[in-house]
């Protein structure tokens, strides 16, 4: 296999600090299948460097298997199947001989449930994926990219003292920024969160909320939710998905988060966000 060739560029340690070659993900006629059972249908939609975009709709409508159709995480399951385009800064992630664990690495992804590695310390945790690809092997490097994405992740100051510990050791919601600052270790241009303070108290969501604001100062954030408040304050962009009596879901309006949430052009966006259903 090959991999897809990354940017010449590096994440900017300044928050803001330009990058020669920006992310930017391009979806194009998406469908994808479990077990030649349609899930999703002719999605089409563009995200921006920068930006946090929301994807919302009821149970069922097929965001999750959305968002996994975009570092190619849907085909590990057994029967999944994907057709149409994913672009990458211009580059399609399903091109043949494409690596999906290079894709992986560019397009991060974090879970609706916090999911560290229960045999491994923090430490560990947040270098996984870079020692998977043999990097990070010394306790110095291991620190030096704890440290940076740590602290990115709004973590440092508060297991600085503790990185021999189990991940399990923390608390849910540190669990959780646990995950994003692993997701982060790889340097990707993109990253991808499955509702992920749906399991987690107020406070703990609240942080991840300012966490997200912070990090699309460097990153394109794609982020599920079910929560439409907390797609109101957190993204920029939000896309309304929603399955009809096929069961199979389908990309409805797309737009300024704003926009969408004030004008939607689609009564069926309407009646979703002002809750006649879902």
């Amino acid at each position: 296999m090959t991999s897809i060739d990354a940017p010449t560029s590096t994440i900017p340690d300044e928050p803001g600090a330009t990058r020669a070659a920006k992310a930017q993900l391009s979806v194009r006629g998406i469908g994808a299948s479990y077990r030649k059972r349609p899930a999703i249908r002719n999605v089409s939609l563009d995200f921006k460097p920068r930006t946090v975009t929301a994807l919302i709709g009821p149970s069922g409508c097929g965001k999750t298997t959305l968002l996994r159709c975009l570092n190619r995480i849907h085909e590990v399951t057994r029967g999944a199947t994907v057709e149409g385009v994913v672009e990458l800064e211009g580059q399609n992630i399903y091109a043949p001989g494409v690596d999906p664990v290079a894709v992986r690495r560019r397009i991060g992804m974090v879970f609706q449930r916090p999911n560290p590695f229960p045999t491994m310390s923090i430490l560990d945790n947040v270098v996984a994926g870079l020692r998977l690809v043999g990097e990070c092997r010394t306790r110095s490097a291991k620190l030096e990219v704890a440290e940076r994405t740590l602290r990115l992740a709004a973590l440092w100051d508060e297991v600085k003292d503790k990185l021999d510990r189990s991940g399990l050791s923390l608390s849910g919601g540190q669990q959780q920024r646990l995950c994003i600052a692993r997701a982060l270790a790889t340097e990707p241009e993109v990253l991808l969160m499955d509702e992920p303070a749906s399991a987690l108290d107020p406070i703990s969501t609240a942080k991840i909320e300012d966490l997200m604001t912070t990090l699309a100062e460097r990153y394109a954030i794609i982020v599920v939710t079910h929560n439409m408040q907390q797609a109101a304050r957190v993204s920029q962009e939000t896309a309304f998905m929603l399955a009809g009596e096929e069961a199979v879901g389908e990309l409805i309006e797309f737009g300024p988060t704003a926009e969408l949430f004030t004008r939607p052009k689609d009564r069926r966006t309407e009646d979703y966000i002002t809750g006649r259903f879902g």
